[in-house]
């Protein structure tokens, strides 16, 4: 079933001098198996959004139906524990989910706190930390002491460590180099892929969309601007334009062509394909 939110609303520090309404009336219908990303100016309420898919927060509007659960404004959520194991949220600042001595028993505190024997639990922490790319002598470190790239690997891989059904990430390639982004983005896709994870992923990154993503929604203002394939999303880069959003590399190249005189069919998604309908182009009238 899919992931639903119903005239949610969410403000903060309401009754104060400082009340911001961050969400308004969202409503919205998420496809499980997908890669969706949210995206949105900065303060657009994407944080906030997905924060309210494991209950982290509570909507004071409307309602969100996630995995067969209904989280109501107003009504106590029930089986609160059983949601964040089955929805596993990475934040935006990795700092934020470390706390354990060493990295190994961080990433291993998921699971033993949902009931996972020590041993397992451990073993589950060494996958984890091996999928996402971490060396094995950084284990016995203190999580805090490595760099930012190495805190946001451990605080994904606690996540994962965990086998939830939905990921949700907040900007989860901060901090790390290209080829890291590459790994990240790529173990994502695997999941995704091969383990029919439904993923989220709020992102700046309009390469990571286009590249990896199915689905994107759009974030102003606190409500729910668009929400579309990414093909329909990249027909027309004058919305990334608009929103201040630097559109993927390959779809400002076809617009610079377009501008050239050159016929490119929306349907080419990669370089090779737009290569050689250049070169088609130029053969003809050459």
């Amino acid at each position: 079933m899919p992931i639903r939110f119903e005239h949610v609303g969410h403000t903060y520090s309401a009754g104060t001098p400082y009340e911001y309404k961050a969400l308004k009336d969202v409503n919205l219908e998420i496809e499980e198996g997908k890669i969706t990303a949210v995206i949105g100016m900065t303060g657009s309420g994407k944080s906030t959004l997905v924060q309210h898919l494991n209950a982290l927060l509570l909507p004071e509007e409307g309602k969100i139906e996630i995995l067969d659960r209904t989280i109501t404004a107003g009504e106590k959520p029930k089986n609160l524990k059983s949601l964040r194991g089955d929805v596993g949220l990475v934040f935006q600042f990795p700092e934020y989910q470390l706390f354990e001595e060493t990295v190994i028993k961080d990433v291993a505190f998921g699971p033993k706190n949902f009931g996972v024997p020590e041993s397992e639990a451990i073993e589950r922490a060494k996958k984890a930390l091996a999928m996402v790319g971490l060396e094995a002598d950084k284990y016995e470190r203190s999580p805090l002491e490595l760099s930012g790239g190495q805190k946001r690997r451990v605080a994904i891989a606690g996540i994962l460590a965990m086998d939830p059904k939905v990921l949700v990430l907040d900007e989860p390639t901060a901090g790390l180099d290209p080829l890291g982004t590459v790994s990240m983005m790529s173990l994502f896709s695997k999941l995704n892929r091969e383990m029919h994870k439904t993923i989220l992923i709020v992102t700046h990154d309009m390469e990571q969309v286009f590249k990896y993503c199915d689905r994107v929604v759009v974030v102003e203002n606190g409500t729910i601007r668009a929400h579309m394939s990414v093909s329909h999303f990249f027909l027309d880069s004058s919305f990334c334009k608009e929103m201040n959003i630097l559109p993927p590399s390959l779809i400002r190249m076809k617009d610079l062509l377009k501008e050239a005189g050159f016929e490119i069919d929306e349907r080419i998604h990669d370089i090779d394909g737009l290569a050689s309908s250049i070169a088609r182009q130029v053969k003809k009238h050459g």
